[in-house]
């Protein structure tokens, strides 16, 4: 990504988000993005100056929908709208996701479909290019008619009534825009309704619960190769001729990960000739659960990468037509977080049954729990009841939110999609998954340290070294607390992702 990020509407790109937070570009709407929502205005203007009805512009919303507005009093109504859905209520959304809410809604109004003036975008660009970043509660919406509550409390930033942090201090009313060098916003027809109609808040948070979840898909495939080597398993379950013939790509693409980090070892050399035929489903089987969630990780970027560029707003204008539709229903959205919240549990659900085989001394190299004096000590004894809770909880956040819907605004809005709400336990299992495999990671590295003077892999010598830079060897019984929390937080900054040779991201389309 260059120093400067040029928004057009049309070729935002999924690697665009992912650096975004590491390298914080400029943001500007480029020339054609400006001359894209220029074009738009006439037709709103058409509206309001003959007197055309056109929903949003010159009537209520809502169930509202048929009460028509009279001319003089078309800029308050956009006023009343901001105001009166700012009703948002939790905690606020976290930093990286607000700052991902203001790049995808200003890149959609790029598109020119909105009928928004190009200055309304440059002074959110403003506030986000000085990182001036709006407080967004992160409950109320139920992601239908678009995310309104949270893209309300974004709108109010704008119009000089909202909160915002900045510098670590919460900024209020003009305040926030004169931290970014810039004047409240003063709304025109239909310029309320196109801040808070679309899907951006759903789609941040679905976009960083992918991020998240190929992120944690390479830490699990490291981490359990190492887990195959503390538990003396066997390397036949990852042969390319076993998932050639499945034909799934995931699959493929996971066991072609697994063999390049088990390579041959001390420790697989010996017991090249003990009697274990099989081992374990939640060892033997990696390629098979992991491939499943790659596959759909890989269909939600193709989605999400989609949406990037798409225009949720309502109504949309297309030359001179202003049409009413629907595509500020994030079903598409919903069920893609609800399909990834699936897959990650998954993650985790099988990273803890790898934990509970290394302390049942499945490998009688090592001892119950992992611990240096048995009975004495409780080793990983309640590190795997930690991961087991983790993991029961992730059943329940796994639940669909998009098979859920509840009746809104007096009937019109009778269909919803709970997006936000999908989006958002997409990243609190996000977050117990880490955990999970740091504990998976964390007991491996003390059944590597068992077996020594035998070494593992190079690859999994380096996954080993780098534990060991961030919690010491375990040579009795401990707080482990901490550990867990450096670990996961080096799972989370996806630093496992470079012990995997060639490993193909699919920010960039790959499958």
């Amino acid at each position: 990504m260059s120093n400067t990020l040029q928004l057009t509407g049309h070729d935002l790109t999924l690697r665009d988000l992912a650096m975004f937070e590491a390298q914080r570009p400029r943001v500007e709407l480029a020339a054609a993005g400006r001359s894209q929502m220029q074009a738009s205005l006439a037709a709103v203007e058409k509206v309001a100056a003959t007197g055309l009805v056109r929903y949003g512009i010159n009537t209520g919303f809502g169930a509202f929908a048929r009460t028509r507005i009279e001319p003089g009093k078309l800029i308050e109504l956009q006023y009343n709208l901001v105001r009166s859905h700012s009703v948002g209520v939790g905690e606020p959304f976290a930093p990286d996701i607000v700052r991902r809410i203001m790049l995808l809604k200003a890149n959609s109004l790029a598109v020119g479909c909105s009928g928004i003036r190009p200055e309304v975008v440059d002074t959110l660009l403003a506030l986000l290019n000085a990182d001036v970043v709006p407080v967004i509660p992160s409950r109320g919406s139920v992601g239908a008619s678009g995310d309104l509550a949270p893209l309300a409390h974004l709108a109010l930033v704008l119009i000089g009534e909202g909160e915002a942090v900045h510098d670590g201090r919460v900024l209020h009313g003009a305040e926030v825009l004169t931290a970014a060098g810039r004047e409240p916003v003063t709304l025109q027809a239909k310029e309320g309704l196109a801040l808070l109609n679309g899907t951006q808040a759903s789609a941040a948070l679905a976009i960083g619960g992918l991020l998240r979840a190929e992120t944690l898909l390479a830490a699990s495939i490291a981490i359990g190769a190492l887990t195959v080597e503390a538990l003396a398993g066997s390397y036949t379950p990852f042969d390319a001729r076993i998932h050639e013939v499945r034909r799934m790509p995931g699959q493929i693409a996971v066991a072609e990960q697994f063999r390049s980090l088990l390579t041959g070892s001390e420790i697989w050399e010996s017991h090249r000739d003990c009697g274990r035929v099989q081992d374990p489903y939640s060892v033997r089987c990696m390629p098979q659960v992991l491939g499943a969630a790659r596959d759909t990780f890989a269909h939600a970027a193709d989605k999400l990468a989609l949406e990037i560029d798409s225009v949720s707003d309502n109504p949309l204008i297309f030359g001179t037509d202003v049409l009413s539709g629907g595509n500020f229903h994030a079903e598409p959205i919903a069920m893609l977080a609800d399909f990834m919240a699936i897959a990650t549990a998954e993650i985790g659900g099988i990273s803890e049954r790898r934990s509970d085989l290394l302390v049942r001394q499945v490998n009688p190299n090592l001892t119950m729990f992992v611990t240096v004096e048995p009975g004495l000590e409780s080793g990983f004894m309640i590190a795997q009841v930690a991961a087991a809770a983790l993991a029961s909880e992730n059943k329940t956040l796994a639940h669909p939110a998009s098979v859920d819907s509840i009746s809104t605004s007096a009937g019109q809005e009778d269909h919803v999609s709970m997006a936000t709400w999908a989006g958002i336990k997409l990243n609190q299992l996000a977050g117990n998954v880490a955990r999970i495999l740091a504990i998976e990671w964390l007991t491996a590295s003390a059944a590597i340290d068992a077996q020594r003077p035998l070494k593992t892999t190079p690859a999994l010598e380096r996954l080993h070294a780098l534990a060991r830079r961030h919690v010491p060897p375990h040579k009795g019984d401990r707080r482990l607390d901490r550990d867990i929390a450096a670990l996961a937080d080096v799972i989370e900054r996806g630093e496992l992702t470079a012990l995997l040779p060639q490993y193909r991201s699919l920010l960039d389309g790959n499958s």
